[in-house]
């Protein structure tokens, strides 16, 4: 099959679940206030993208390429993003709704999440290294033996990381965020 290739096109108030999206590569386009819930994203490819207001919840996204793409103010629900192509996958979320979304066995060095909402998310087995979780709900999300070296949790909370199965060195934690490390322990801190 072949693809198209589209280039600085803004998509604004589109529903992909009627108008479906044409299969191929968008280089840095934007789409603003789409909707491409329990669409068939597999195989796209998406270069230097915006996504601002859209909802993802329930797409699937084998094999498809997210390259330096922005998700802004988006609704990512039960996504499998372990099922992307892996090279150079990049992205950085904003005020995003990932819930019940899966990022296992993934390398995503520098990953940026600011107020985002990422409960019961997979990261297992992920690299992580150096990822900011800046003010993010982290709510029954499961690291284990996932690797957090540099990770930035200083800002987020309801987190549970058992120190013993994932790497933390050099990880960022507040005071009070601590207390996300030591719940496997079942104590009381007063």
């Amino acid at each position: 099959m072949n693809s198209i290739l589209i280039t600085e096109k803004e998509f604004k108030k589109i529903d992909f679940t009627t108008n479906r999206l044409e299969i191929g590569e968008y280089d840095d386009c934007t789409f603003i206030n789409c909707n491409f819930s329990n669409t068939n994203l597999s195989s796209f490819a998406f270069t230097e993208c915006v996504f601002k207001i859209c909802d993802f919840s329930m797409a699937k996204i084998t094999n498809t390429s997210f390259k330096d793409v922005k998700f802004k103010d988006c609704k990512l629900l039960g996504l499998h993003f372990d099922e992307c192509n892996e090279f150079l996958l990049s992205f950085s979320f904003d005020n995003c709704i990932i819930n019940y979304s899966s990022f296992s066995r993934l390398k995503l060095r520098k990953m940026f999440f600011n107020d985002c909402l990422l409960k019961e998310v997979d990261f297992s087995e992920t690299s992580l290294m150096s990822a900011v979780f800046k003010n993010c709900d982290l709510s029954g999300t499961i690291f284990n033996r996932t690797f957090l070296e540099n990770a930035d949790f200083r800002t987020a909370n309801n987190f549970s990381i058992d120190p013993e199965n994932n790497s933390i060195r050099k990880a960022k934690f507040s005071i009070m965020g601590s207390i996300g490390l030591l719940n496997k322990y079942d104590i009381k801190i007063e």
